[in-house]
């Protein structure tokens, strides 16, 4: 099965880092967050990746066709033009990578793919945000429901500590809770090609028209997701990543 990845909005909310790259290129740990995505589906096997390029997409293509030297040791001899490679730190990963215009949006941009996707299912995410989802029960339950669409639903964490009092004493502290309890749009698809039909041309976002027909004939299921997921919308949710990679236990690190 084949992963797209959208990864060429500008990522405006997280300027500090992206009026020099592209998103998806913001490193975690030393590593582009999009490298972290696509080891969470290299983990259940998915190898074969899609990346949807726009703002800045040149450096995403520069990160993967020098691949060796951002990850490898080297030497270079440039007497002889040779570069020899130590301890080859390349992934099984087959990337394709599409310029889809950098004002394309969502749906436009998965239309601007489909002459690479063929007639299977696909697995669709956004390139910014991490699970330690089960993407293998993802698509076995989006098999099950066999419906056009499958969308993972998760629950936001609240953005600050909740207190339960009683008698003006604290009686529960808890530091994380989820937010108003509503399901949201987590990403981490599973799609028919048939979708594709849904999308008009460039303008469409993928999350509006598409979403909505598709809800509204009954073709689109849930995945209900109850563990890690965390977006890297802003530079605060970025600093909260990097501190659970330094623990050496972060959540979406299943590989």
């Amino acid at each position: 099965m084949k992963v797209v990845i959208l990864a060429g909005g500008l990522g405006t909310r997280l300027s500090e880092e992206t009026s020099i790259k592209p998103k998806p290129m913001v490193e975690i740990g030393g590593k582009p967050i999009l490298w972290h995505i696509m080891k969470i589906y290299a983990a259940h096997g998915l190898n074969d990746f899609i990346i949807c390029l726009g703002y800045k997409g040149y450096m995403i293509k520069e990160y993967f066709a020098n691949y060796y030297l951002h990850t490898s040791d080297v030497t270079i001899d440039l007497t002889n033009n040779q570069m020899d490679i130590h301890q080859n730190m390349a992934e099984p990963w087959k990337i394709t990578l599409v310029d889809t215009g950098d004002e394309t949006m969502t749906g436009g941009r998965i239309k601007r793919v489909a002459h690479h996707l063929g007639d299977e299912d696909f697995c669709l995410t956004y390139g910014d945000g991490l699970s330690n989802i089960n993407i293998t029960q993802l698509i076995e339950f989006h098999r099950r429901e066999k419906k056009l669409a499958t969308v993972t639903a998760t629950q936001m964490p609240g953005r600050f500590g909740a207190l339960s009092l009683q008698d003006n004493l604290v009686t529960n502290f808890q530091e994380k809770p989820l937010g108003d309890g509503a399901w949201i749009n987590g990403g981490f698809f599973v799609l028919s090609p048939q979708v594709i039909n849904y999308i008009e041309n460039d303008t469409i976002c993928w999350e509006r028209e598409p979403v909505e027909r598709l809800t509204s004939e009954g073709n689109m299921s849930a995945f209900l997701h109850e563990g890690f997921w965390q977006p890297m919308d802003t530079l605060h949710q970025k600093h909260q990543l990097e501190a659970l990679w330094a623990t050496g236990d972060a959540p979406w690190k299943v590989w």
